[in-house]
């Protein structure tokens, strides 16, 4: 069974910046896929980013690309999310979400509802 804990978020001023943090347990990140995505009051579940289980590929939804960077801590068995030029309308709870997969694989899972496992999700707060 997977188990995923996020942290890291907060309250943070337009133009600032936040790493998130997903550790994981019960299965070693060899064989996750992981995806951070977001959901703010009253609006749907987006997308932000995702890395494939080789840590070799990775994708940005187009609302974060070139201020988000997705990374992995193989040895801490976690999965982080640096967020750099924060805006008002990245407040969201954020969460991660895991798929098993066999070992190394390069894809990534864009879809959420591939993904198996949650985490319970952390809020982040852009606001001055």
């Amino acid at each position: 069974q997977v188990q995923l804990v996020e942290s890291g978020g907060g309250l943070v001023q337009p133009g600032g910046s936040l790493r998130l943090s997903c550790a994981a347990s019960g299965v070693t990140l060899d064989y996750l896929a992981i995806g951070w995505f977001r959901q703010a009051p009253g609006k749907e579940r987006e997308g932000v980013s995702c890395i494939s289980s080789s840590g070799s590929n990775t994708y940005y939804y187009e609302s974060v690309k070139g201020r988000f960077t997705i990374s992995r801590d193989r040895a801490k068995n976690t999965v982080f999310l640096q967020m750099n030029g924060l805006k008002p309308e990245d407040t969201a709870v954020y969460y991660c979400a895991a798929e098993q997969t066999p070992l190394g694989r390069t894809y990534v899972i864009r879809n959420p509802n591939e993904y198996d496992y949650w985490g319970q999700g952390t809020q982040v707060t852009v606001s001055s």
